[in-house]
């Protein structure tokens, strides 16, 4: 049976994310010169698409449909980011000097997104084919083997992926995506039998990464910059005895967008100003209905209402794990925990940005903020799991 909790979680957030689309666009719509319903029927056009998306693909037999699926998510992804920077403005739409969006005439596709669910699926696949069978079986180690030989086993998956964090990170400018897939997959290796020590030894390689990427970007050091001035501000006022021992920056200005968001966060309170009736979402901070809808959300709906969607959040990821822990078919096992690392990173990532707690990332909340591309391939991803969970013992 298809875990329902689950389906209807995840339709609810949709449903809350359509709401807050047409709530927190509010200045957006006069920015752009659209119709005051405009990101409303796309958004709300898209959750249907991707509801139901979900529903058909969670009543396939998973034996049948996933791995054709999975590949040709992961495949078709793959070719689209390659052929993005080679593409003529007319289908390739150039944002902040990269080009991340297929465009499709009036419809807009990021084909990074579909990459997640694609590539996620692929090292499921792969692993359960190629290191499970041979180095593991489910809940008990045959085996310890040396870092030398784990580094064997797993390298061939860290050439490709330094292939794909190469156009990601240097073609789509996009630092953010990179993190995320570099955690799901440091810990699905993890899963699939990898010890503790290679784990720490292949987060020290990550961090090394990108701390190059950091400071061969000026402005990712700009970013930087901006998170720590407001880093020594907060050390400064909770422990002002330490204040003279903190390194200083110095910024023209306070970093506008995180300070804004945590203004946002402040005026809502516990339960917030209302709902369509936040102040800081007009032109204060900007594409709040995006990678901020967090703290537009917290502004009109307070800490409680945002309380509530993030434990629904968690309940998805909660399910997809249970789901994980409970199927016999290792791939199913592989994929369902990396789907959930994919969901809980790139929460975890945009709440702690938007705070001022991480540098701030470019990372969209699953399911939540607006954008169709996200909400399809999340969608699609879903639906795979929900078959998968057919097949557990829930």
């Amino acid at each position: 049976m298809i875990d329902r909790p689950l389906f209807l979680a995840v339709a609810a957030l949709i449903v809350i994310g359509i709401v807050f689309s047409y709530s927190l666009s509010a200045y957006a719509v006069l920015l752009f010169n659209t119709q005051p319903w405009h990101f409303l029927i796309r958004q709300f056009g898209a959750g249907m698409v991707g509801i139901f998306l979900m529903w058909v693909i969670a009543r396939q037999n998973p034996d049948k449909i996933t791995t054709p699926l999975g590949i040709a998510i992961f495949t078709l992804s793959v070719l689209m980011m390659i052929a993005l920077p080679f593409l003529p403005e007319h289908f390739a739409k150039e944002v902040g000097g990269a080009k991340r969006w297929l465009k499709l005439g009036s419809l807009s596709l990021a084909p990074v997104e579909f990459f997640k669910v694609g590539f996620v699926y692929f090292l499921a696949w792969s692993l359960s084919r190629r290191v499970i069978p041979k180095h593991m079986k489910r809940g008990r180690e045959q085996k310890r083997y040396t870092l030398k030989e784990e580094l064997v086993i797993v390298l061939p998956y860290l050439i490709v992926f330094l292939a794909f964090m190469f156009i990601i990170a240097i073609f789509q400018n996009d630092l953010g995506q990179v993190i995320v897939l570099a955690a799901t997959m440091l810990f699905l290796i993890t899963f699939a039998g990898g010890s503790i020590r290679f784990f720490g030894m292949i987060l020290l390689a990550g961090v090394g990464f990108i701390a190059v990427f950091v400071l061969t970007s000026p402005h990712r050091i700009e970013r930087f910059k901006g998170w720590w001035y407001m880093m020594q501000n907060a050390i400064a006022k909770l422990f002002p005895q330490w204040a003279a021992a903190v390194p200083k920056v110095s910024l023209a200005e306070e970093p506008y967008q995180v300070s804004n968001s945590l203004h946002a966060i402040h005026h809502g309170g516990l339960f917030g100003v209302g709902l369509g009736d936040g102040v800081l979402k007009l032109g204060f901070l900007s594409e709040v209905h995006t990678d901020f809808v967090l703290a537009g959300m917290a502004e009109e709906i307070g800490i409680v209402g945002v309380g509530v969607v993030v434990a629904l959040l968690m309940f998805v990821v909660f399910r997809l794990l249970r789901i994980a822990g409970r199927s016999e078919n290792t791939a199913y096992y592989i994929y369902c925990s990396g789907f959930a690392m994919i969901i809980g990173f790139s929460f975890f990532i945009n709440a702690l940005g938007i705070s001022g707690v991480i540098p701030l990332k470019g990372i969209a909340v699953p399911f939540l903020s607006y954008g169709g591309s996200q909400l399809l391939a999340l969608s699609i991803g879903m639906g795979l799991a929900l078959s998968m969970s057919k097949k557990s013992k829930l």
